[in-house]
């Protein structure tokens, strides 16, 4: 079974930087396309705000993260990350990374993809909390 360990997360300033970790497990993390999605307190939905593609050629990024935030991945090390600059008060979230089995992840896909959607995630990692103070 496909284990997800994110890590990183902590209390920043505004404007300060973080770095999450995607540790995995379970499955040639080589197949799997990595996402960051990312739950504000009291809603139910999670944002998706970023992917890598299997190969780490592709990426996708929600707007309000586009030039703040880059996912990267080594596969060597089955780990896969999220550099966040620029921190923002509402920036603060618990951060979770997923991944999905279904092979469905192409560049083309990728590059014209407008919406990361939370119910096509197959496995779960325990969230990390980033707070951002003003």
């Amino acid at each position: 079974e496909v284990q997800l360990q994110a890590s990183g997360g902590g209390l920043v300033q505004a404007g300060g930087s973080l770095r999450l970790s995607c540790a995995v497990s379970g499955f040639p993390f080589s197949d799997l396309p990595i996402a960051w999605f990312r739950q504000v307190p009291g809603k139910d939905e999670r944002v998706g705000i970023s992917l890598i593609s299997s190969s780490g050629s592709s990426t996708y990024y929600e707007d309000s993260v586009k030039g703040r935030f880059t996912i990267s991945r080594d596969n060597a090390k089955n780990t896969a990350w999220l550099q966040m600059n620029s921190l923002k008060p509402e920036d603060t979230a618990v951060y979770y990374c997923a991944t999905d089995l279904a092979p469905l992840y192409s560049p083309r896909r990728i590059a014209n993809m407008k919406f990361l959607d939370q119910y096509s995630m197959d496995y779960w990692g325990k969230g990390t909390q980033v707070t951002v103070s003003s």
